[in-house]
């Protein structure tokens, strides 16, 4: 039986996280409400907490690397049912806009986010649309399927990319998702994989998952490396996991004539940098951006997950009870040898798993 009131971490201004007693959601016939079991946390979570993204929908309960069970259906919902174990594609839009209409919904101007700019999954219970949910095959566990929206994510930049056999990819930045842009580009049979950090123990785990290359920003010519394992081009494909300024010009000067870069580390909005229009045409370079994995991108890292395509348990440290959220989310960028962490609201005390 679903309570009335339910626990939930509320960023309530920057800086500030409190644990409270709220009402549980009610669902609308069109929605189904989930238990949350795990929630991953995301440098987007650390932003929000900041004030630096989405503060004007403050207070607000952020989380939306999650996985759950249903335990209420709306009346018009017909596919789905209590018990069932589940994610959801967090991104919604309109649907009929020009956006929407092409294909290209993550543009669309109504669009939202779940636990970004409405209430998310750093609580027991969270309202989801039906439409939006996906269920977990047998094989998936409740903690990978908290992990499968950023898998997701690199999904989406390696096909906005187009990363072809072969090809040589450069990913510049070693947290989570950095190390997991890796392992999706050598599932697209890119060679070499190259990434590009400067914290040891990230390094070291890319290490043992397999990525060709290593190179340590702080101690090592980067350009030159990175040329010096193509053959003298510059990479094929370079993506930017960091959002700096630095590590985006950092990007343009090591892909290759003819070659691609993907936008996705998110930087400061007011930040500028400068690039020559010139290299991009006589060198033919391209640029293209990559903010979210939406739609199919999440039944194809689903099915990366269900036949072991991919196994992202090397990158999971942590599991910390909801109360630990605002620790969590600072030991996280205090503590480098850390990758995921997870928070439950089912659990009592921190659990290392890595």
């Amino acid at each position: 039986m679903v309570p009335e009131k339910m626990r939930a971490a509320i960023v309530e201004k920057p800086g500030e996280i409190k644990i409270r007693d709220v009402p549980v959601p009610q669902i609308s016939p069109e929605e189904v409400l989930v238990k949350v079991k795990f929630c991953g946390i995301c440098g987007t979570d650390y932003s929000i907490y900041t004030g630096k993204y989405s503060k004007e929908f403050l207070p607000l309960i952020p989380g939306h690397e999650f996985s759950g069970e249903i335990v209420q259906v709306g009346e018009r919902v017909k596919n789905l049912k209590i018990g069932q174990r589940v994610t959801a594609d967090i991104n919604l839009s309109c649907g009929h806009c020009f956006y929407c209409t092409r294909g290209q919904s993550l543009i669309c101007p109504e669009f939202r986010q779940l636990g970004i700019h409405m209430d998310g999954a750093f609580a027991e219970y969270l309202k989801v649309p039906a439409k939006q949910i996906h269920i977990l095959p047998d094989e998936v566990g409740f903690e990978a399927g908290a992990f499968i929206e950023p898998i997701s994510c690199a999904i989406h930049a390696a096909k906005a990319m187009e990363v072809s056999f072969g090809s040589s990819v450069a990913v510049i930045g070693d947290g989570t998702l950095g190390i997991l842009h890796t392992q999706i580009a050598k599932l697209r049979a890119a060679a070499p994989v190259i990434l590009i950090g400067k914290h040891k123990e990230r390094l070291e785990a890319a290490r043992k998952m397999g990525v060709d290359y290593l190179i340590d920003i702080s101690k090592e010519d980067v350009v030159r490396m990175v040329k010096e394992l193509t053959e003298g081009r510059g990479a094929d494909f370079v993506i930017e996991a960091v959002g700096t300024v630095s590590t985006y010009e950092t990007a343009l000067k090591i892909v290759r004539p003819g070659g691609r870069i993907a936008a996705f580390g998110i930087t400061n909005q007011e930040d500028e940098m400068k690039l020559r229009p010139y290299d991009f045409v006589l060198g033919e370079r391209s640029l293209v951006g990559s903010c979210a994995g939406v739609g199919n991108d999440w039944s194809d890292a689903i099915a990366l997950l269900r036949f072991g395509r991919i196994n992202p348990q090397p990158l999971f440290s942590l599991k910390v009870p909801l109360e630990e959220l605002e620790e969590a989310l600072l030991e996280g960028k205090e503590n480098r040898r850390l990758l995921k962490i997870f928070v439950s609201p089912e659990l009592t005390e921190k659990e290392v798993i890595n």
